[in-house]
């Protein structure tokens, strides 16, 4: 078949699968008097908890990002890979790990009633605030920090040669970029925080700490008032698609010019500067570092305390995560395009719930949507994990096809050839890296799955919220540390079998 059938065909499907459940809301939508006085509550609250975490996440960023483009340290490059790692992190993993910090009688709330301060609070606002700040203070850290690295050498040596202090420092060069990108990295981390279901599902609740989604899964899973679900989704994709459009037009910047890409040592960090610059970044480091470690630490005794349903539920995650990637890899190959990744952006403007809702009334009429569970979580994965997949596959072999198009054309190489000999070796490393990441997003997702599974077909990150659930929080931890280890587990082994023997 040829590739630009298959394209079409390929964006048909992924067309289909998201206006379908899309659709299916609509229709069911009865209109705005299905909601409750309790679902106005929870827009306020998503609204307020998008607004103050997408906020702190930035204001924080700012200075890390700073000190990490002012020093060159032994580590650096491996601090600034790390602050890539919560994004394959499972969600549930690092609220347990933020538990075992800021909980109760976590490790925080131990040092400050040792100090005789008031306790931190991990339930409610305070609580979905600090593990938003935990999973997107990186991200934020490494859109500033680009910004940072992007200013010219010749910008920072004409800034010397004139004697501009530390504050015209400031005022000429750091504050106009920081002008052009914090308010780009704000709205994309708005949007991020805006469709955050397992974060409010663990350690929200309750009427007054309730956002859009967590309202969505009440209504479908506990009231089974299907209307009110259909209604709640339509104001999820709204918010979605406005906070999107905001995010894409806040996301230009104007930047600062080219330059020679000369290293210019910074003659503004000595003195104070150097110990605020330390402590920033060793803050950054533990905040990330200290609930990562705590679930190591408590999960190694609790591996022994997994029952056959947990195990059981790691077998169903690997099938859904491998199912995922396979599909997801499928959609992207012949979608690497400039029209195929616009098609594939749908992935990020609708929220996995709100997917899951549809395709729960498109197939409830025909068949048990619970039968369908793991089909459907690996089918909504592949579609949330597509536009990624497509970021990382398009560049690459928008190249291999120019490259190879006078070769391509002499030898008649079509369909199976032209992939087999030309397109899949040379994609090989960048192949790898997708089904890494659609596996280690698909392994530690929380949201589609709580819509549909029983006991049955539970998976791990289920099991895990279950076992939360019932005070057991050894076990729980044992299953996290299970999860880490598979996730992370994924996304290495596909990476690094992308690059054996990948050619260039």
């Amino acid at each position: 078949m040829a590739p630009r059938a298959l394209a079409i065909i390929a964006g048909a499907l992924v067309i289909g699968l998201t206006l379908g459940p899309v659709t299916a809301v609509i229709l069911r939508a009865e209109g705005w008097s299905a909601l409750r006085p309790g679902d106005w509550q929870a827009l306020r609250f998503t609204l307020v908890q998008a607004t103050l975490s997408a906020f702190f996440s930035v204001l924080f960023a700012i200075p890390v990002a700073r000190a990490l483009a002012r020093r060159q340290f032994r580590g650096r490059g491996a601090l600034v890979a790390l602050l890539g790692a919560p994004f394959i992190l499972p969600v549930i993993v690092a609220v347990l790990g933020l538990l075992a910090v800021f909980g109760t009688s976590g490790l925080a709330n131990r040092a400050l009633g040792a100090l005789g301060l008031p306790e931190l609070t991990i339930y409610g606002l305070h609580g979905v605030v600090i593990a938003h700040v935990f999973f997107n203070l990186p991200l934020a850290t490494r859109l500033i920090l680009q910004g940072w690295l992007a200013i010219p050498g010749e910008r920072l040596r004409l800034a010397a040669s004139l004697g501009l202090s530390r504050r015209a420092m400031w005022q000429v060069l750091e504050a106009p970029m920081l002008r052009s990108i914090a308010p780009g990295a704000f709205a994309v981390i708005f949007v991020i925080c805006l469709s955050s279901f397992a974060i409010a599902l663990t350690l929200g609740g309750g009427p007054r700490a309730t956002t859009v989604e967590l309202a969505i899964y009440q209504a479908v899973r506990f009231d089974f008032d299907l209307a009110r679900a259909a209604v709640l989704s339509l104001i999820q994709l709204g918010l979605a698609l406005v906070a999107g459009l905001a995010a894409l037009r806040l996301s230009r910047g104007e930047g600062f010019g080219i330059g020679l890409d000369r290293v210019v040592p910074r003659w503004d960090s000595g003195g104070a500067a150097r110990g605020l610059d330390a402590v920033w970044i060793a803050l950054a480091a533990l905040f990330l570092l200290v609930p990562l470690a705590t679930v190591v630490w408590r999960g190694v005794p609790g591996l022994v305390l997994l029952g056959p349903d947990v195990w059981k539920a790691a077998g169903h995650s690997m099938l859904v995560a491998l199912g995922s990637t396979a599909l997801c890899l499928i959609w992207a190959l012949p979608l690497a395009t400039r029209t195929g990744e616009v098609i594939g952006l749908a992935g990020i403007a609708l929220s996995p719930l709100v997917l899951g809702t549809g395709l729960f009334l498109i197939l409830r009429p025909v068949v048990n949507p619970v039968d369908l569970a793991l089909p459907v979580t690996a089918l909504v994965n592949a579609l949330v994990s597509l536009p990624f997949a497509l970021r990382i596959l398009r560049p690459e072999a928008e190249t291999i096809r120019r490259d190879y198009a006078r070769l391509r054309a002499a030898l008649g190489l079509t369909g199976w050839a032209w992939l087999r000999h030309v397109l899949l070796p040379r994609l090989r490393r960048p192949l790898g890296f997708a089904a890494g990441l659609t596996a280690a997003l698909s392994m530690g997702d929380l949201g589609v799955i709580a819509l549909f599974a029983d006991p049955d077909n539970a998976t791990l990150p289920l099991k895990v919220y279950g076992l939360m659930g019932a005070y057991r929080m050894q076990a729980a931890a044992g299953a996290a540390l299970l999860l880490l280890t598979l996730s992370l587990g994924l996304f290495w082994g596909f990476d690094r079998g992308g690059r054996v023997g990948a050619r260039a």
